[in-house]
């Protein structure tokens, strides 16, 4: 019965393609977004291809129906691993997995799966993310032992201790690294239709801060190029080019790059109060929905941290020392399939680099301090990766950098071990300093990342490029 009264529906629509009231496209839309949220997402599919019939002319409509087609594939992309495999994956890290475990730890949201059309799956970093949260919550010891011990952390402790030194007398930049990078994106072949246009924008480094030198293009794949304005909130380089069938198409800069360290010491600032009606107090003290939010959860949380009459550095400095206790980092779902990423990270108690910032900023906001996002890239040799942190502003200071995933390092020296909370080392690759900004060009689809901009956007004229169906790669040589 269930079959034939669907079949009925369906040649419904067809007939009536083009001519359904508006009511009845908004009742169709509202019933797409409840099969959406219940994980059917094959339903939620078969409904757009009804409304795309029934309602051609609703724009507004078809634009919201789509993009949750395209968010639904990007969660199925995400949660691609069934029950079976996970439980397998599991058994490498924890060994014999029984079921009063899995309670345990799906009681305290350390497994993360969804409901997708009838089938419990589970996201592709969910085994190695409980790693992470196991040794943060049951051998933290052993973990700050192995920190301790990473070549990487080793390396960042004695550069940060050089940048300390070299800042005794001044807090404006030091230590400057040159590098030159080649930063290359290849579009699957076949990705679009023979002869169609593909347009690409790569991170391109910002040139309006003083810890970063303007860039120098050295090469470009194709000389038709156009550079954002550096009023823009993400930096780009965009380029076209048209796709051949069964080939991929690239797209490739290279150029200079020099960026330096910061570090303030925190006893030697003279912050004055803030002017609370200046333009600049007013928008980095604001809310910037969805991702930087002063929910109830969040104004409690931040309340019962910071005390009433706690100055601006006292504010910063317990905040990001709660973190430390409190937020393990872990491996990150696509932030376009998250609806509020702070409420996110406050309820799972986890989170990477970009959602921590982002419960830090809405923290910070909330609390009166003026805070702005900041990323790109960190590129030391040999740890390149992307990159989110932030800058707080200080009044009669300016702003001053803060990365709250870096932690505290480990160090008996104080200033050391807290230099992140008022310090950045010199190997960062500043592309943004704001979230949800337009492309440059304008992009005309759904962006893969629509919040952050650090490994590019791809698009043609039917649609955007999500990342399955392109690849990025940045080399870098340093300057000695």
């Amino acid at each position: 019965m269930k079959t034939y009264l669907s079949l009925l529906i369906s040649l419904f629509l067809l007939f009536h393609a083009g001519c359904r009231p508006a009511t009845d496209c908004n009742k169709l839309l509202s019933v797409l977004r409840s099969e959406f949220n219940a994980g059917n997402f094959r339903q939620a599919c078969r409904l757009a291809d009804s409304l795309k019939k029934s309602c051609p002319e609703n724009n507004k409509l078809l634009s919201e129906a789509d993009s949750l087609v395209q968010i639904a594939e990007r969660i199925r992309l995400d949660f691609s691993v069934p029950e079976e495999e996970f439980l397998s994956q599991l058994k490498k890290y924890t060994g014999t997995v029984s079921d009063s475990s899995l309670e345990a730890w799906n009681k305290r949201k350390w497994l993360e799966w969804r409901i997708i059309d009838g089938k419990r799956m589970y996201f592709n970093r969910a085994a190695s993310n409980l790693r992470l949260l196991k040794m943060f919550y049951e051998e933290k010891e052993k973990q700050q032992l192995r920190v301790a011990a990473d070549p990487e952390m080793i390396s960042r402790l004695a550069h940060t201790q050089n940048v300390v030194l070299q800042s005794l007398n001044t807090i404006e930049p030091v230590l400057p690294a040159e590098m030159t990078i080649t930063y290359t994106i290849t579009v699957s072949p076949d990705a679009v239709p023979e002869g169609e246009i593909i347009r690409c924008w790569l991170p391109w480094p910002k040139a309006n801060h003083t810890r970063q030198k303007e860039p120098e293009l050295l090469r470009v794949s194709n000389d038709n190029y156009i550079i954002a304005p550096d009023s823009a909130i993400h930096s780009a380089i965009y380029m076209e080019e048209p796709a051949h069938k069964g080939m991929p198409t690239l797209f490739s800069i290279s150029f200079r790059h020099g960026s330096a360290g910061q570090y303030f010491n925190p006893e030697r600032l003279n912050i004055l109060p803030y002017n609370r009606n200046s333009d600049l107090y007013r928008k980095y003290t604001s809310e910037q929905l969805p991702h930087i939010s002063f929910t109830e959860h969040i104004r409690n949380l931040a309340d019962s941290i910071v005390s009433p009459g706690d100055d601006p550095l006292t504010t910063v400095r317990k905040i990001y020392m709660w973190f430390k206790e409190a937020i393990p980092w872990t491996g990150a779902l696509e932030y376009s399939i998250i609806p509020d990423i702070p409420e996110y990270v406050f309820i799972n108690k986890r989170g990477d680099c970009g959602m921590q910032t982002m419960l830090f900023m809405s923290m910070l906001r909330y609390k009166g301090i003026p805070v702005r996002w900041q990323s790109g890239w960190k590129v030391p040799p040999d740890h390149k990766n992307l990159h989110d942190w932030c800058e707080v502003y200080f009044e009669g200071v300016g702003w001053v950098p803060a990365d709250i995933s870096y932690d505290l390092q480990p160090s008996e020296n104080k200033v050391l071990k807290e230099f992140y909370i008022s310090g950045i080392d010199s190997y960062r690759l500043i592309v943004n300093d704001g979230i949800a900004g337009a492309l440059y060009p304008a992009k005309q689809h759904l962006r893969s990342e629509p919040y952050d901009f650090q490994r590019g956007e791809v698009e043609w004229k039917g649609g955007n490029l999500y990342f399955d169906k392109w690849d990025y790669e940045m080399k870098i040589e340093y300057v000695k």
